[in-house]
């Protein structure tokens, strides 16, 4: 696979490439950032090698990081599908600064359009979902954006998959501009996103963009058993392997998955980081992980991971380490008596039951 190997997204005309470029850590280089000079660099290595798809957001680095990226794409604005997102607040002590209302959408919507230096937004996402503005005026208020000719297409970030669908439902039913995308967690550390979520996304063609695909960087082996425990000291909180510890992130259960992912590294050759990948790229409803980088050599390896093809046997065995209980209802889907049954008995249908469940 190659990065210009688009894909259409969603439910959409939209070609994207199979991996986002994630921009989080874009900004001043100061900590898990990355500065102005080398996040223009990573911008121009995914460039070069075919890839048109940016995520942003305006809280990261506080408008930073789409400062940057406006930079970077206005000398040849169309050739690139910007997404940023709006929900969280940017304005300490304003009761409307955050939220998902019309009043912080349409100011936010400006404020990412003048730092992008750009007239429109391909993919505007809402952030997450915070449950107090009512799902027409989200919707409506988005159309209208759509309708100005600020915002091409829109989606949705950290919602469940019942809110997501009943929002899409009414933006159908009304003639309204509805959601070609979802981003959530999802990765061989946390897959629970395939309770709800993903079939959701299958059934509905939803394009599925997991963020964090390395788990915080779990998933890429830099830690081991000897991290097993809280950090020691208080001033370590800043640091990812102590908000990984302190979240209990590293634990037995977890440090299995990455004995395996290693394992299978050493087998093909490749990085964990790439196995890592690899597995989330080779999943049903073809997910498009977005990944973020805070160095050129980390963002090389990541998209090295499209060059890596698992075999059967070591897609399995990540399964298998990585499995999760399905829950209710979904355990009843996986049963193939019950799904049998569903059926007419001794007869032949074509087609049977559609296993978004599997």
């Amino acid at each position: 696979m190659q990065l210009n190997e688009y894909r259409q997204l969603g439910n959409s005309g939209l070609r994207v490439a199979p991996i986002a470029l994630g921009t989080m850590t874009f900004g001043d280089g100061v900590g898990r950032n990355a500065s102005r000079a080398d996040s223009l660099r990573m911008l121009e290595l995914y460039t070069k090698q075919g890839g048109n798809f940016i995520d942003t957001a305006n809280i990261y680095n506080y408008g930073e990081s789409e400062k940057i990226v406006g930079e970077f794409i206005r000398s040849d604005r169309s050739r690139y599908v910007v997404g940023t997102k709006y929900s969280m607040g940017m304005i300490e002590g304003q009761p409307n600064s955050g939220g998902n209302h019309r009043k912080n959408m349409r100011e936010s919507v400006d404020a990412s359009l003048r730092r992008l230096g750009t007239d429109y937004i391909d993919l505007y996402w809402l952030h997450m979902w915070e449950f107090r503005t009512p799902v027409a005026e989200v919707m409506r208020a988005l159309d209208d954006l759509v309708c100005a000719g600020k915002v091409l297409y829109v989606a949705v970030s950290d919602t469940p998959a019942w809110k997501i669908t009943e929002a899409n439902t009414l933006a159908t039913c009304r003639g309204w501009t509805s959601f070609i995308a979802m981003q959530a967690e999802y990765h061989l550390i946390d897959r629970t996103a395939e309770r709800e979520l993903v079939p959701m996304c299958r059934d509905q063609n939803v394009a599925i963009m997991p963020w964090s695909p390395l788990a915080s960087g779990l998933l890429s082996g830099k830690y081991g058993r000897a991290d097993l425990g809280a950090p020691a000291a208080a001033d370590q909180a800043a640091g990812r392997k102590a908000g990984l510890q302190m979240a209990g992130a590293i634990n037995e259960r977890n440090l299995a998955v990455v004995d395996v992912v290693g394992k299978i590294a050493k087998q093909a050759g490749a990085t964990p980081s790439q196995v890592a990948l690899a597995w989330l790229l080779a999943q049903a409803g073809r997910p498009l992980p977005i990944v973020g980088a805070r160095t050129i050599e980390q963002l090389t390896d990541n998209l090295d991971a499209l060059q890596l093809t698992l075999d059967p046997a070591q897609l399995t065995e990540l399964n298998e380490i990585s499995r999760i209980e399905p829950g209710f209802p979904n355990k009843l889907y996986k049963n193939k008596r019950l799904r049998n049954m569903l059926l007419d008995r001794g007869t032949t249908i074509e087609g049977g039951l559609p296993n978004l469940y599997d």
